[in-house]
């Protein structure tokens, strides 16, 4: 049976033609891997569904076998439910003018019914305009949640003409702490023979779960605006029309030719694959370029606007400038900036690079080795894997508070000696690790005023929320690592606490990190990172580019006279295949099935608070959530500090190669 489901409703708002690709799934590929229990791992949406089930007790669930999925059927079972005067039900099911949606929570009172949609997205309900701005539109981040429910509620009420439906969506409360310990252990992710995941309840009562950490807001005044056409998702499509038109596009599986736009497009996941499996299947962004602007064959493999680094210009396309040939500097409001590369110049060289087939590496020599001569020996260099959960791990802490569990430290001395030096992992389920991390961290550290390096703004971030928990905390060594703290790092522009000291321009630590990633972004471009700054595309990109890194870590570890906690002797970290160096990253075991670390990224994308780490994050997810043997723990232990240990070398190796360059 087919039918426009509240997913597909979703999907077909971020692009009626998207919807059209997925209905022929067997022809074209999709980038976008929509593993549920990948994602229940990293997001804990099927945790907080069922922490939220459990404030209203009672309820019936709505279910069918696996193999049933009979839309009717479903419906029916909801109706024989209703018939009672008060019902509480979990997937309620509602199908009607060929559309089927099911609700998380229905609470039916009479003639009044709560829908309740549940989200492990966080709110603070303390501030204003979380979903309606300023100005009076729908904050975008919101907006496709919002659409979800007014498609919910208009489905609901067209099966119930005669009832009051309320909507809500019940959230995640930041403002709240947890009451009780180890409440996110009380939820444990499965998978089941059919592939579906589910979770098992260790609490049968909401009494034994503590103060309640959700929060429902009542969005009726917003959903009536949907419905009546004042809020659009497209500016020329109202609420009704657009179900009209995905109705259609879904049942008579027709190509609905919605116009491309850079921002749809640029993130398009039905584009194509290059992998052995499925470059058989065909590219929904192709045929919609080549129906709607007339590509050809050549045209695709012509150099587009589509991965310039941090174009936000949609004008662009409007222009008909899809091609960075067609580009002047003056269509990217092209500037210059003293001392460094700017945004544009950055983009401009990314552009002319593509556009003249032109591979050799920018080096800006001035600005680099003013910036290398500052860095004091020994060089640290660090990095963090972390997760933030729902549902708290203990008592007094809050929902999506920032989790360190891992990292990694390598030190370059000044004679060029390089030594995997400490490294801190915690898998032990249930267990709040960000303190003796961060003591870890700081002995790790304190030895020397070595040059601290991180790759981006992530380790300062976490340093920020973990200087915040260890203030409100009696943890023995607070003080010390507190001043620790503050000495690597620096204070978000909008903490509410600016390290007590009164404002002034310059509050960084006397010894703040400094990032890599920053760095490369002001006197450094290498065109095979196709615009990437990610660590991830850097390190391939450097081997590509460097003869000198290639010669020495081609050799065994001990014959480099390299440092390993977690590799063998023998073990050699660059391979060739083919004539080209193969990353590193890739030859190291997948951390979560056989996926990569960027086809995880793709799958979490849309996750909250999750931009890179999925691979890391969902493998301490599966830690922390299933059940699994101690053997099994410490597997995934053992592969994770590979992969983090291969994050702080990578830092290594780019150094050397800026090293090299300005020499």
């Amino acid at each position: 049976m087919k039918a426009l489901s509240k997913s597909r409703f979703k999907q077909g708002l971020e692009c009626p033609n998207k919807l059209y690709f997925s209905n022929n799934k067997e022809v074209y590929h999709n980038n976008k891997n929509e593993d549920p229990f990948l994602q229940a791992l990293a997001s804990g949406g099927f945790q907080v569904e069922e922490y939220a089930r459990l404030q209203y007790p009672g309820g019936i669930l709505v279910d069918a076998p696996y193999e049933d999925n009979d839309y009717q059927d479903l419906a029916n079972k909801t109706s024989e439910l209703l018939k009672k005067e008060n019902v509480i039900i979990y997937e309620a099911a509602f199908y009607v003018n060929n559309l089927f949606i099911r609700t998380d929570i229905l609470v039916k009172k009479g003639i009044d019914i709560q829908l309740i949609e549940v989200k492990a997205k966080s709110i603070n309900p303390e501030e204003n305009y979380n979903f309606v701005g300023k100005k009076g539109a729908l904050v975008s981040g919101w907006k496709p949640y919002l659409f979800d429910l007014a498609f919910q509620t208009y489905v609901t009420q067209l099966c119930l003409p005669n009832f009051k439906i309320t909507p809500y969506l019940c959230l995640v409360n930041k403002t709240k702490v947890a009451t009780i310990d180890g409440l996110n252990q009380l939820f444990r992710i499965k998978q089941t023979k059919e592939n579906r995941t589910g979770v098992n309840k260790l609490v049968t009562d909401k009494s034994e779960l503590g103060d309640n950490i959700m929060y429902n807001e009542n969005l009726q005044d917003v959903v009536t605006k949907i419905h009546d056409g004042t809020y659009k998702y497209y500016d020329n499509l109202n609420f009704h029309e657009a179900i009209d038109l995905l109705v259609d596009v879904r049942l008579n599986n027709f190509y609905p030719n919605w116009p491309t736009t850079f921002s749809a497009c640029k993130k398009c996941e039905f584009k194509k694959d290059i992998s052995a499996t499925t470059q058989q299947k065909k590219s929904g962004f192709e045929y919609c370029f080549k129906v709607q602007n007339k590509w050809s064959e050549a045209d695709f493999n012509t150099s587009n606007i589509f991965n310039i680094w941090d174009l936000k210009d949609p004008k662009l396309m409007e222009q008909g400038l899809l091609f960075k040939s067609q580009l002047t500097p003056e269509d990217i409001k092209y500037k210059e900036v003293a001392g460094r590369l700017s945004r544009t110049e950055r983009q401009w060289l990314q552009i002319e690079k593509e556009r003249d087939n032109d591979f050799t590496e920018f080096v800006d020599k001035e600005g680099l080795k003013a910036e290398i001569d500052s860095w004091v020996y020994p060089f640290h260099f660090i990095d963090f894997e972390t997760s933030t959960v729902p549902l708290p791990f203990h008592k007094g802490r809050k929902p999506y508070e920032q989790i360190a569990f891992q990292f990694s430290h390598h030190i370059y001395y000044e004679d060029g000696h390089i030594e995997h030096a400490t490294e801190y992992i915690n898998t032990t389920p249930g267990q709040f690790p960000n303190f003796i991390f961060a003591e870890h961290l700081m002995n790790a550290l304190k030895h020397d005023q070595g040059t601290i390096f991180r790759y981006s703004t992530h380790e300062n971030t976490i340093l920020n929320a973990v200087r915040d928990q260890l203030k409100l905390s009696e943890y023995p060594l607070k003080n010390e690592i507190i001043s620790f703290i503050e000495t690597i790092s620096h204070p978000k522009n909008n903490h509410t606490d600016p390290w007590e000291v009164p404002l002034r321009k310059n509050r960084n630590g006397t010894r703040n990190m400094v990032d890599l990633c920053d760095i490369i972004k002001k006197h450094y471009y290498n065109p095979h990172t196709k615009g990437s700054n990610s660590i991830k595309k850097v390190l391939p990109a450097v081997l590509k580019s460097s003869k000198l890194i290639q010669k020495k870590y081609s050799r065994s570890i001990a014959s480099i006279g390299i440092s390993s906690k977690n590799f063998a002797p023998n073990h050699v970290w660059l391979k060739t295949e083919s004539g080209e160096v193969i990353s590193p990253y890739n030859m190291l075991p997948p951390l979560y099935e056989n996926l990569s670390q960027d086809e995880i990224n793709n799958c979490l994308s849309e996750i909250e608070n999750i931009n890179d780490g999925g691979a890391a994050l969902t493998a301490y997810g599966k830690i922390q959530y299933t059940d699994m043997t101690s053997a099994e723990r410490d597997e995934i232990g053992v592969a994770l500090k590979r992969y983090c240990e291969l994050d702080t070398l990578a830092m290594v190796m780019v150094y050397e190669h800026l090293k090299y360059l300005i020499c």
